[in-house]
């Protein structure tokens, strides 16, 4: 796992190149896809007067259509090396890859919204490999619980030819959307969803503040840094030079799933903190990592389109962005507590003993249990889900 660091991965390699190089390529023949993404990149840089902020050159190194990391056929999810199963390279394994016992215990949670909204669909952001969907619907079907429908919003036209054939056995049942509708109803879910969405950086040198951004200089992409106003959320103590992030894109989503949710409730789980631990003096070098074959680096600026790049969720933010926009926070805890709490123990002992040594890692401190969390939120009148019942850390945020 990324201790620490989120999504699994083993010790990230030293790197041997500068920070802001990027990888030699032979130029004489067609552009390979990595390189096409850079030169679009630069060409980007150059037609905003040579500098884009972080958050755009993430939108583009992650989103750039057919050149993205999320947009090319790059399988990105999967098991560790070695692991059952693992036929074909990757560069993380999130939760529903780990364990089925993970989605079989949120379905539980979203079983219990389901009915407490009066709704009969969900709504999955993200949806990966699909595998989140499948245990969802399989347990859901199980518990007989009247579903309609199954959306999945997800962008990557590779990654919803993964899921369009694992779903397969759901018919009509699970549909595909690229956009949202005026109005929606139903629960909202998003694994692993907050970290992909682009961050601006903030960075105080000297005791000032910059925003950091990217510009092109002797045919590399590089960071740069320029005078800004913006200041985040909490106050840094001390004078000591400071990384960090503020997020206002994963606010404006927020926001927007409050305007077009009319009944329904949105469950969110990911790693991150609070705003008093995101913004802890002591965490002076930022949450930027980037994922590529099972390993970790802190550099996006090298191998852009060929690994992932997170930034860890401030759920302070989210949840104030939630209630300004008029819902409800209906629970804040960690990984281990929620998924406790909608029976993943109950799960793992009817389970044999190799599911359950892998679902033990959802919720064990120094593996997924501490450094994941989940916040709900809701329409209307606030009701008490059962992922929260014990360990809840609203009052927290």
């Amino acid at each position: 796992m990324r201790c620490a660091m989120a999504r699994m991965t083993m010790k990230p390699p030293s790197l041997t190149r500068p920070p802001g190089a990027v990888p030699d390529t032979d130029r004489s023949g067609p552009p390979e896809p990595a390189d096409a993404l850079t030169q679009h990149i630069a060409q980007a840089v150059r037609e905003q007067g040579g500098w884009i902020g972080f958050d755009t050159f993430m939108a583009l190194a992650l989103y750039t259509p057919g050149l993205g990391y999320y947009s090319g056929d790059l399988p990105k999810f999967g098991p560790m090396p070695g692991a059952p199963g693992a036929t074909h390279g990757s560069d993380f394994v999130t939760a529903p890859e780990m364990s089925p016992l993970f989605g079989y215990a949120l379905a539980r949670q979203v079983a219990q919204a389901l009915q407490a909204t009066g709704t009969e669909e969900v709504w999955e952001f993200g949806a990966g490999t699909g595998a989140l969907a499948e245990q969802v619907l399989s347990a859901l079907r199980e518990m007989q619980v009247p579903l309609a429908r199954y959306t999945i919003v997800d962008l990557s036209g590779a990654l919803r030819e993964r899921q369009q054939s694992r779903l397969a056995p759901f018919g009509a049942q699970v549909q595909w959307v690229s956009s949202l509708p005026d109005a929606m109803r139903g629960v909202v879910l998003g694994n692993e969803l907050i970290d992909a969405i682009p961050v601006q950086l903030l960075v105080r040198v000297a005791g000032s503040w910059h925003e950091r951004g990217v510009a092109w200089a002797q045919d590399a992409l590089v960071w740069a840094d320029r005078p800004t106003a913006l200041r985040p959320p909490a106050e840094i103590d001390g004078q000591h030079d400071y990384l960090t992030e503020i997020h206002p894109q994963s606010e404006a989503f927020v926001r927007t799933l409050a305007q077009r949710l009319e009944r329904g409730a949105v469950l969110l789980l990911d790693y991150g903190f609070p705003e008093t631990e995101y913004y802890h003096p002591q965490r002076h070098m930022g949450t930027v990592m980037c994922h590529q074959s099972h390993r970790s680096d802190t550099n996006p600026l090298v191998g852009v389109g060929q690994k992932d790049i997170t930034a860890h969720v401030n759920f302070s933010a989210l949840a104030l962005a939630a209630q300004d926009a008029g819902l409800a926070v209906l629970g804040y805890t960690n990984q281990a507590h929620f998924l406790i709490n909608c029976g993943l123990v109950e799960l793992m002992q009817a389970a044999t003993l190799p599911v359950r040594a892998a679902a033990q890692r959802l919720i064990l401190e120094h593996e997924m249990g501490e450094l994941f969390k989940v916040i709900a939120l809701g329409v209307g009148e606030p009701w008490q889900p059962l992922g929260f019942a014990q360990g809840d850390r609203t009052h927290r945020l």
